[in-house]
């Protein structure tokens, strides 16, 4: 990978830019073959209906990325309806299911065969994939809008109040939480997932602030704001950091951009002032940011812009779309969930190489499972209420 994401720094110069493309095409084909150069991408194995439309319900979105239990590759499916859901890998049915008070943003991480479940209704459960048996749960009394973590025997989630708390994995006892004052102004929907490493447990929060605090004790080792053109809105860092293997960190400002960070100090190393980005993922000497309907590629080492793709569409169907949840990387392509289709791009010159729309589009971000017995699936909850299984087939971009 680093020497194919080596090819997008050589052709940088030729492809800054951005390019729109339309996402509303034929739901079970890729787009128009003008704009595909690669052969079929994907099979689907089966699909799963899970929710009912509700009566005069609005764009339904599904926020929660499914789950996989890497040892009996059952997916764990969380979703607006209040349901967690445990499927088979076979056929897509249904295992066994729990009913909670509230929808899902996030959703659940497992480990060691227990899955550990954000809820909207403000608990945090852990529950067995093998039997659905509850474990535990954390009564947090706050919406519980990030996956979890698990890191050191400790499950760290954030709500959409602004505070990080870390729970015991294996009985489920408050262990410590950190907190901040929501600003006044008007915010971003979504909180910043913590990253741990090292002792250390990175998180961004709504008032513009970046923070490190200890894994062991919660308390803060260094805090950096990252919001710094004034103004009381949209301050939210809501990306989740990411961390190379050099120690630097990364994390975006929804007002003023991305920034580059030394993972020990907090210092600033350098800033890209690409506003609205919500997400971030990192391959190689290559940064890819989502949000408001853009994917841009940036270069780790100055922080230059490579490419900007517009992935917004601008139709009335498609109006106020937005390409802001978390990307996956996998066969090659950068996939993309947007609120009208699920987009595979080529991450070398920033185009669009096949689209996939199942009906309302997809919000929430795919999971990517490999394995002797289901082979190179992406697993797809849509819009709608619907897992699908997609076979990944061909080669990659």
């Amino acid at each position: 990978m680093r020497q194919r994401l080596g090819v997008v720094l050589a052709i940088a110069a030729g492809v800054v830019g951005c390019r729109a493309i339309p996402l509303n095409d034929d739901p079970t084909m890729p787009v128009r073959p003008a704009q595909v150069s690669p052969p079929a991408l994907w099979e689907v194995d089966w699909s799963a209906p899970l929710v009912k439309l509700e009566l005069l319900e609005y764009q339904p979105r599904e926020t929660a990325r499914p789950a996989i239990d890497p040892d009996t590759e059952r997916i764990i499916v969380t979703t607006r309806d209040g349901g967690i859901r445990c499927l088979s890998p076979i056929d897509g049915s249904v295992l066994w299911e729990k009913k909670t008070l509230g929808k899902f943003f996030s959703g659940a991480a497992i480990v060691q065969g227990v899955a550990y479940v954000p809820g909207g209704d403000g608990v945090l459960y852990a529950i067995r994939v093998l039997s659905g048996e509850l474990v535990w749960e954390f009564k947090a009394n706050e919406e519980l809008i990030t996956t979890p973590v698990v890191a050191e025997g400790r499950v760290l989630v954030t709500s959409s109040q602004d505070t990080l708390f870390a729970v015991d994995a294996q009985t489920g006892k408050w262990t410590w939480q950190y907190k901040r004052d929501l600003p006044q102004g008007f915010t971003v929907r979504g909180a910043s997932a913590p990253v741990a490493e090292d002792g250390l447990v990175y998180a961004g929060f709504a008032d513009g602030f970046l923070v490190a605090v200890g894994l062991d004790d919660g308390v803060a080792r260094w805090e950096r704001k990252l919001t710094i053109s004034g103004g009381q809105q949209f301050k939210d860092v809501d990306s989740s950091p990411v961390l190379d293997e050099n120690g630097r960190l990364y994390a975006a400002s929804y007002k003023d951009g991305v920034f580059a960070l030394d993972a020990k100090t907090g210092d600033i190393v350098w800033t890209s002032t690409r506003g609205g980005v919500t997400s971030l993922l990192l391959r190689g000497e290559v940064l890819f940011c989502t949000g408001d309907g853009t994917l841009t590629a940036i270069e780790t080492r100055t922080g230059r812009a490579l490419w900007s793709l517009d992935l917004s569409d601008r139709t009335p169907k498609g109006k106020g779309n937005n390409a802001g949840r978390p990307p996956i990387m996998t066969r090659g392509y950068i996939v993309v969930p947007t609120s009208t289709a699920l987009a595979f791009v080529d991450p070398s010159v920033g185009k669009v190489r096949a689209a996939w729309n199942p009906g309302r589009g997809v919000t929430a971000t795919p999971s990517r499972f490999v394995s002797a017995r289901g082979g190179n699936r992406l697993y797809v909850l849509t819009n709608l209420g619907t897992l699908y299984a997609l076979q990944l087939v061909g080669s990659g971009g």
